[in-house]
């Protein structure tokens, strides 16, 4: 038997211990089993998701080709300066012209619609796709990322001041705006396009704050946005005022531009009440006879004119002197507003047939000639 050492068993040992340190444990591990997804339930699921996603690619292929909207409808849609894709998603959805707007502005997008639609108010239907609504919207004068200037009109400007104002602003040159005052064609049927003066657009330029493109190719389309905000105030309402009146819509233009320059601002009515009853009065009130006598008129045909009229403005020979000529002149002698315009159609009822302009700023009304000569003589008249 071999003599025992304690050493022997000292190096088995510490191998034994290296051996356990160099072997990590051996785990006892149970196998898991995966459970399956039953397989109908796994085909409903694909079933349902792919009608899901088939409905909603429906309807918005629906909203995007205008399907199933029902009868056509016009809407009426203005876009502005101000608007940005958003803002015009969000009047077409208002106007029921669409549905879905993140949709929309996903196309519009896509399509470079900011470089197609421009300023202005459009007429767009129901009937029309994306494609279509944004084609609605389309303007030669400029897009919605061109460069505009807001410009105010005041009333009682005439044709050639909202030109000068407009060419000032940088809208066009003055010579362009001229030229497309004279032979533009306006699709109106209050315009004259037959006429190369630039009379024949006055009254009909709206006076009201405007969005223009600067520098536009098409200038008459700066004017065309003016003469289409007045034909929109203009309704049957007041065409029917007119005719019941006995005069037409260029008569009451015509009127409620004298009645515009006029007026100190506060008696629309009362001028307009002398305007009818010296065109429709007895016409014998100090010898009137149907003259208007009205010193804005002369001076329209006296461009250039300072100062107060004299008698010898009074002998020119023009059809815009009313100290000469009976009636109203051949045109509007300014682009009046609205309140011009209603006093036009709806006069107060009064028996004045004079007026003058006191040192206070306001018109002093006249039944006759002789009350008229004594407020002028009064010391209170400021003319």
């Amino acid at each position: 038997m071999a003599e025992y050492r304690k050493s022997d068993t000292a190096s088995w040992d510490a191998q034994e211990v290296r051996r356990a340190q160099e072997e990590p444990p051996r785990k006892h591990t149970k196998r898991r089993r995966r459970r399956r997804m039953n397989p109908i339930l796994y085909i409903l699921l694909v079933l349902l998701a792919s009608a899901l996603l088939a409905g909603v690619g429906w309807l918005l292929m629906s909203d995007l080709c205008a399907f199933n909207r029902g009868p056509i409808v016009e809407k009426t849609v203005e876009i502005t300066a101000d608007d940005n894709m958003g803002d015009v998603a969000e009047k077409l959805h208002q106007q029921g012209l669409i549905n879905y707007k993140w949709f929309f502005r996903l196309f519009a997008g896509i399509t470079n619609a900011e470089e197609k639609i421009g300023l202005g108010t459009y007429t767009l239907n129901t009937d029309m796709d994306y494609r279509a609504l944004i084609t609605g919207m389309r303007s030669t004068s400029g897009n919605m990322t061109a460069e505009t200037v807001r410009v105010t009109i005041p009333e009682g400007y005439t044709v050639e001041q909202i030109i000068k104002l407009l060419a000032k602003n940088g809208v066009a040159s003055e010579a362009d705006l001229m030229e497309a005052a004279k032979t533009a064609d306006f699709n109106y049927s209050f315009i004259d396009n037959d006429s190369e003066d630039i009379s024949r657009l006055e009254g009909y330029l709206f006076p009201d704050t405007y969005e223009f493109y600067v520098n536009t190719k098409k200038p008459a389309s700066a004017l065309d946005k003016l003469i289409s905000t007045f034909n929109s105030k203009i309704d049957d309402e007041l065409l029917e005022q007119a005719k019941a009146r006995g005069y037409d819509l260029k008569e009451i233009v015509i009127i409620a531009s004298l009645i515009e320059k006029e007026t100190d601002g506060t008696d629309h009515g009362k001028i307009a009440s002398v305007i009818y009853n010296r065109l429709d009065g007895e016409g014998t009130r100090g010898g009137t006879y149907g003259m208007l006598q009205i010193d804005a008129s002369l001076l329209y045909a006296l461009p250039g004119h300072t100062g107060a009229v004299t008698n010898a403005d009074k002998e020119v020979d023009s059809p815009y002197n009313l100290y000469k000529h009976e009636g109203l002149p051949p045109t509007a002698i300014a682009n009046p507003g609205l309140a011009s315009i209603q006093a036009a159609l709806e006069p107060e009822e009064t028996g004045y047939y004079y007026y003058a302009l006191g040192k206070d700023g306001r018109h002093h009304f006249s039944t006759t000639l002789e009350e008229h000569n004594n407020f002028i003589n009064s010391g209170n008249y400021g003319g």
